[in-house]
């Protein structure tokens, strides 16, 4: 893979995050096993509070209808003043917490939380967004080339900004002209990039997609936006057809931007 010249006619780069700005080790090895690791130090210092309050409240509701499952956690509620009461209450939301990843379930209830956990760990430093190396270098130069560089994730828009908010480069938001999460529509569907295209104001065609899933390159294509699928570490293998098929990249460096005249 020597590069890849970017057509002419594109004005806009579309950048997929996990797996392709950023490692997914960074998700499975950090992200998920803070939340295991610091739950019950999270709920005891924020039992107080309303949003902590509304966390439980949903997780409880999600345990009363998981009831009929094998393994399921329930949580009571605080029936006393007691200290023993509170801290079997606590133990039982971490648990809960604990048996709904080991199943890696995507229930309302634990992507709330998990959330508002996450964003007080970037918030107060004890995680830091991860980027390959090319990844910053080369989005600074597409800038400087006049490209706007939009995010376009499964993961909320709050979660994108507290990643590139809070990053082992620093504050980098700046960097990017906008954010897309699945609310504009799933990455899997050809409407979504038409739709992202309204919402910029240009053509599907002005628009180059980075991704490392096929399927959403596929997608893309549909709806005749340019598309490069981005080969990192750790990423799920394409089959020799994909690679055969697909605009491979291994870097960001390896984009040629079109000459300016």
């Amino acid at each position: 893979m020597v590069g890849l010249s970017v057509p002419a006619e594109v004005t806009v780069i579309l950048l997929d995050i996990e797996g392709t700005t950023t490692p997914i080790a960074f998700v499975k090895d950090i992200l998920f096993p803070y939340i295991k690791d610091n739950v019950l130090e999270y709920l005891q210092t924020h039992w107080e509070e309303e949003e902590c309050r509304q966390d439980v409240s949903l997780l409880r509701k999600q345990a009363e209808e998981d009831a009929h499952l094998d393994g399921a956690v329930p949580i009571p509620a605080v029936s006393g003043d007691g200290a023993d009461d509170l801290r079997q209450t606590i133990q039982a939301v971490v648990d809960n917490v604990h048996w709904q990843m080991s199943l890696d379930r995507k229930t309302t209830a634990l992507k709330q939380l998990q959330g508002h956990m996450w964003r007080a760990a970037f918030t107060a430093g004890h995680v830091k967004g991860e980027f390959f190396a090319d990844v910053v270098p080369a989005v600074r130069k597409w800038k400087a080339a006049g490209m706007k560089v939009y995010i376009y994730s499964s993961g909320s828009i709050e979660a994108q900004k507290l990643l590139f908010g809070h990053s082992a480069e620093g504050d980098i938001l700046e960097l990017f002209d906008g954010h897309f999460d699945t609310k504009i529509g799933h990455k899997v569907e050809s409407e979504s990039y038409r739709k992202i295209a309204d919402s910029i104001g240009c053509s599907t065609s002005n628009i180059l997609f980075l991704t490392d899933v096929t399927l959403e390159a596929s997608a893309a294509e549909e709806a005749d936006v340019h598309v490069a699928v981005v080969v990192r570490p750790g990423n799920a293998g394409l089959t020799d057809d994909e690679k055969t098929y697909y605009r491979l990249i291994t870097s960001f460096s390896e984009l040629r931007l079109p000459s300016s005249s």
